[in-house]
């Protein structure tokens, strides 16, 4: 596992990257719709990692935001 994590935090945006420029290389709608689902599934995580944060701020602080 020591080997093993960094090589994927490595390898998988290499990965990522090369394959979205395939994609435009082979069919360019093919590498937009990739580029758009990529920042469709980031913004949605960035989103529950927000809420998640601010809610367990408020539980730490003692309140409730709304």
């Amino acid at each position: 596992m020591r080997i093993a994590k960094p090589l994927l935090l490595v390898t998988t945006p290499i990965g990522v990257v090369g394959a979205i420029h395939e994609a435009f290389r082979l069919a360019g709608g093919l590498g937009f719709l990739m580029v758009m689902f990529m920042v469709m599934m980031s913004l949605a995580i960035g989103g529950l990692v927000l809420a998640i944060r601010k809610e367990k701020h408020a539980e730490s602080v003692g309140g409730v935001q709304s």
